[in-house]
């Protein structure tokens, strides 16, 4: 069966039919996807038959694959497959690119549906490429511009007395490695040229300004980002998989689910180290992500 790609949206996703994920791809169909993935930026797979095992040989197509996460649990007896358990937290509930803290962040992320609620539960994917091509020139420079720290020690603004023992157990796992690592704040994709804001939840601050400064900064980016005609947003269904370029994308858990069981596993491919769009590479303030991810050539 030839392989058909059914373009989703006008900006970001794709539908693809016609590969069986559960067997070993032949370098034809690797390439073709790899190529889709380029162009879309987000794809969708029926997964039928699919295991935790299977997922990692999937995502191994396309790189090295990382460790779960650099500090948070994976689930037992797969080190490499982080749970997305709607029983440990809601910590994807912000608009985010994975794990843009570390030096070298995922060059892509699969997520699979393991347990779905009978409503809710979206994911929403938008392209960091269309929001920078909507930028005005002006914003448009001045984002050329910049480099922002990226940190997982961060104020999540929630009220102390609003953060139970098990909420503040997570944020002490999520935090025992500080890291702080400063990328730009345009990316250039190292496969297609095209240019991305590489900012989302973790991006604190901006290199040379205040706090205040570089949140109204990072805000006014973002917006852009997150427009609903650069959204892709996937309604899961049993046994998918989603695939998404985690260099030129961000997304969101949507929690409209009344708190319903939701668990997804995700399985990351190790990414090169980001690039600004005068060819300068980010670089690392603290914490070492070597145990975590190694680095793409």
């Amino acid at each position: 069966m030839a392989i058909e790609i059914h373009k989703v949206t006008a900006h970001i996703g794709a539908r693809v039919e016609g590969v069986d994920i559960t067997k070993p791809l032949d370098q034809e169909t690797s390439t073709a996807l790899r190529d889709a993935l380029n162009a879309h930026k987000a794809l969708v797979f029926d997964a039928e038959g699919l295991d935790d095992a299977g997922q990692q040989a999937f995502a191994s197509h396309f790189g090295d694959i990382t460790t779960a996460h650099p500090t948070v649990s994976a689930v037992d007896g797969a080190p490499n497959v982080l749970p997305v358990d709607s029983e440990r937290g809601r910590a994807a509930n912000n608009w985010h690119t994975d794990v843009t803290f570390v030096l070298n962040p995922p060059q892509a992320s699969t997520l699979r549906s393991i347990t779905i609620p009978p409503y809710g539960g979206e994911t929403l994917i938008a392209s960091s490429a269309a929001a920078y091509r909507n930028l005005p020139e002006s914003l448009r420079n001045l984002a050329d511009s910049l480099w922002a720290e990226h940190t997982n020690d961060y104020d999540y603004a929630v009220a102390e007395e609003d953060v139970d023992e098990e909420q503040a157990a997570r944020r002490a796992q999520f935090t025992s490695i500080k890291y702080r690592t400063v990328h730009p704040v345009v990316r250039v994709h190292p496969l297609t040229g095209e240019r991305g804001l590489f900012i989302g939840g973790f991006a604190q601050r901006i290199v040379g300004l205040s706090a205040g400064e570089s949140r109204k900064i990072l805000d006014l980016l973002q917006a852009y980002v997150t427009r609903p005609e650069n959204l892709l947003r996937h309604r899961w269904s049993p046994n998918q998989l989603v695939l998404f370029d985690n260099r030129i994308t961000q997304h969101y858990a949507v929690d409209n689910y009344d708190g319903l069981p939701r668990r997804l596993h995700r399985v990351t491919v190790a990414g090169d180290i980001p690039v600004g769009i005068e060819g300068k590479e980010s670089y690392s303030v603290e914490g070492d992500a070597s145990h975590y991810t190694p680095v793409a050539a």
